[in-house]
């Protein structure tokens, strides 16, 4: 008997949007009255809902989504329960130093490493935005134990700030470690809890968009009973 998880929330006009991010749309085009199928025209970017981040969202030669390796989307997990953090608190390494080993063991055998922050249950509402976010060390760690995948449960493994881009010096230095070393990221996961014991296996995959930088996914996981 195989047990899933669904790690993805719904797309939706009510769901979080990364500040300045196009927003979700998804109206009937051609409908069964009319023309005897139902047909909906979608807009949406790169990095709405549950999605991940290639490295050409951040590095002009860097990998786009479409040839990023499915290997590396389909893994082992390793839940990594952050959940201690308050808004907008920062997760050092130091908070995590005492996984160390384990870590490099689960990373070895590759698997795909999730920071469960708990922000999930926030989603579609303003506390979202005022997530906990990865100190540079711990991206920096992990990409020297030979990470290839990281997942986690908010708008971004960076801060977030809610405020108007132009009035905020923006920091994104996990984002450009990890990517620079062509680690997948993926945002806005939820039901991290489900799977934080146990031998469980995720798929995270894109939609197969030439030249782009990121795409939705329909994140799960699954185990054996």
């Amino acid at each position: 008997m195989t047990q899933f998880v669904d790690l993805s929330h719904s797309l939706d006009s009510k769901m979080s949007t990364y500040p300045g991010d196009p927003k979700f749309s998804c109206c009937p085009a051609l409908t069964i009255e009319k023309d005897e199928v139902n047909v909906q025209s979608l807009s949406l970017g790169t990095h709405s809902g549950t999605h991940i981040d290639a490295p050409y969202h951040f590095f002009q030669d860097g990998q786009t989504v479409d040839n990023i390796m499915l290997s590396c989307c389909k893994a082992p997990v390793f839940v990594v329960d952050v959940t201690s953090k308050q808004p907008r608190e920062r997760v050092s390494w130091a908070d995590i130093s005492a996984l160390e080993d384990d870590l490099r063991d689960a990373i070895s055998q590759g698997a795909m490493v999730l920071f469960q922050t708990g922000w999930s249950k926030y989603w579609g509402r303003e506390a979202y935005f005022h997530h906990p976010f990865l100190d540079g060390e711990v991206a920096r760690r992990l990409v020297d134990m030979g990470v290839q995948f990281i997942g986690i449960d908010t708008l971004s493994p960076d801060e977030t700030h809610p405020e108007a881009q132009e009035s905020v010096e923006m920091d994104f230095t996990v984002h450009k470690i990890l990517l620079s070393a062509n680690v997948v990221i993926a945002e806005n996961l939820t039901n991290l809890e489900e799977i934080r014991h146990g031998r469980w296996v995720a798929c995270i995959a894109p939609l197969k968009i030439s030249g782009a930088d990121g795409s939705p996914v329909r994140a799960f996981a699954w185990r054996e009973l």
